[in-house]
């Protein structure tokens, strides 16, 4: 199943209510990693694409101000009740992030924690944010990638149809979202089932 924003919308706003209770749990050793590799700084403007519940704001250390986009109101809905956070300035921002809803240049952090896999266009959702990064800044992933080398089995396409019904992508590589761009990897580790998700932290050259 092709995935759109149409569907997004209808499954997440399912999801909502049940999110945190179920596979919000599950991901939280992933996001701890992920902001630990991001090593924010008092002070950082932060970039968060794909926030969802807000799962990821009580991650976060004091002094440093967030900007959070996501497409579906009943997620963001939820993040909302997270707030206010201790020491951090949060702004929710409802859009599609197909598309750059924020100034250039004006991040020192962008983090992808779980949104590449789920939003229709991930190669796009990457460069479009990467815009607003700025010159020096670090870029941070966590979710979920195919191996560069794999090709995904019969069972494997099969099992990608009924996920993507649940709103997320098992067959994407991260390789092929990230080609073509001027980005390296500085840092690749396994983050949850044997690797299957990883957190990784990039610059540009």
């Amino acid at each position: 199943m092709k995935m759109t924003n149409v569907w997004n919308l209808f499954i997440y706003r399912l999801w909502a209510p049940v999110y945190d209770a179920s596979v919000g749990r599950f991901f939280m050793r992933g996001r701890k990693k992920a902001w630990q590799i991001a090593d924010l700084k008092a002070g950082e403007n932060v970039l968060l694409v794909g926030v969802g519940t807000g799962a990821d704001l009580p991650l976060l250390p004091s002094g440093i101000s967030v900007t959070s986009i996501d497409l579906s109101s009943e997620m963001l809905a939820k993040a909302r009740r997270k707030l206010p956070v201790s020491g951090i300035e949060v702004f929710l921002l409802q859009g599609d992030a197909q598309k750059l809803l924020v100034p250039e240049n004006a991040f020192d952090v962008v983090v992808f924690n779980l949104i590449l896999s789920v939003i229709p266009d991930g190669r796009t959702c990457l460069r479009e944010n990467l815009r607003a990064l700025k010159s020096g800044g670090r870029v941070v992933v966590f979710d979920k990638f195919l191996p560069d080398s794999a090709k995904p089995s019969v069972f494997r396409k099969l099992l990608n149809f009924f996920s993507t019904l649940l709103g997320t992508d098992i067959n994407r590589r991260f390789g092929e979202l990230i080609r073509g761009s001027s980005l390296i990897v500085e840092h690749d580790e396994p983050a949850l089932l044997n690797g299957v998700y990883r957190v990784i932290r990039l610059k540009i050259n």
